[in-house]
């Protein structure tokens, strides 16, 4: 039976951190439990009796690369010091995060995440890409004076940005081409500033 209890166990607590390291790692689209496990420290059976399926563990590590996620949208939240900063100024807050190196493992994760969400929609996935586009339009919303972020304009501005950064993000991640992609952004970023 799977823990249901809305606090996890310390135990769970350390196995999902380290199947989410695991997961930065080596991916989830060929995710076998024998050797999540052994990597982990752990056991097939227990990772079923705290998650219940391995379909569990991956929306939990999923939910668990979320929160990474939001953890990034709420630090530049801050950064903007609570008022509209722009939608330019924000779109480089986070596109310097999503370039930066140390973040690769994560970004790649995200990026499977939100294309088995497309593909499978009913599985372990399911939700993670409109949750990821709901989250980044409304971070970016909340960047955007308050007459425009009700308009249809606002809504078709951050989308296109929402649309930049996630096209050269991808390049990013399939060619490693920092220069290029960043000067594309950069060039966006401009036409939103004039």
């Amino acid at each position: 039976m799977a823990e249901t209890t809305s606090t996890p166990s310390a135990r769970k607590a350390e196995l999902l951190e380290r199947a989410y390291r695991y997961a930065l790692e080596h991916g989830l689209a060929d995710l076998s439990l024998r050797p999540l496990a052994s990597a982990i420290g752990s056991s097939p059976r227990v990772l079923l009796f705290l998650f219940g399926s391995k379909d569990g563990l991956i929306r939990e590590i999923l939910a668990r690369a979320r929160a990474d996620e939001l953890a990034l949208l709420e630090r530049v939240a801050v950064e903007a010091g609570g008022r509209p900063a722009g939608l330019a100024v924000v779109a480089e807050r986070l596109w310097g995060w999503l370039a930066a190196d140390e973040h690769r493992a994560l970004l790649k994760l995200w990026v499977e995440g939100y294309a088995r969400s497309l593909v499978d929609p009913d599985g372990s996935w399911a939700g993670f890409a409109e949750a990821t586009v709901r989250d980044w339009l409304s971070l970016l919303a909340d960047s955007q004076p308050p007459s425009e972020r009700t308009s249809r304009v606002g809504l078709a501005r951050r989308t296109y940005v929402l649309a930049v950064l996630r096209g050269a993000l991808l390049d990013l991640l399939a060619t490693g081409d920092r220069d290029r992609t960043t000067a594309a952004v950069r060039t966006h970023l401009e036409s939103l500033r004039a």
